[in-house]
């Protein structure tokens, strides 16, 4: 028998852990911004880095950042729902 639904105390960590994973996300993108202002560094190979990181990375982190937020946002209230559901907490 296939079994449909969660532990609700489960699920809420779920969505906090992925929540705590935006703090890691934006701690590295922030020691690679610093990294890269303050690496004496000249050239194509340099610009195209940057022009990479500012671009397409950035972007990707931003995305990951809003999934996150996204995911653990929705694990939480799946795991309130449930709890409401089965008249708990």
């Amino acid at each position: 028998m296939t079994m449909y639904g969660a532990n609700p105390e489960q699920l809420s960590q779920l969505g906090a852990t992925l929540s705590r994973q935006i703090d890691a996300v934006e701690t590295m993108r922030s020691a690679v911004d610093s990294a890269v202002a303050n690496t004496v560094w000249h050239g194509p190979a340099r610009d195209r880095f940057v022009e990479e990181w500012n671009g397409s990375f950035t972007q990707a982190l931003t995305s990951l950042v809003e999934a996150f937020d996204l995911a653990g946002r929705d694990c939480v209230a799946r795991a309130d729902e449930l709890r409401r559901v089965m008249g708990v907490g």
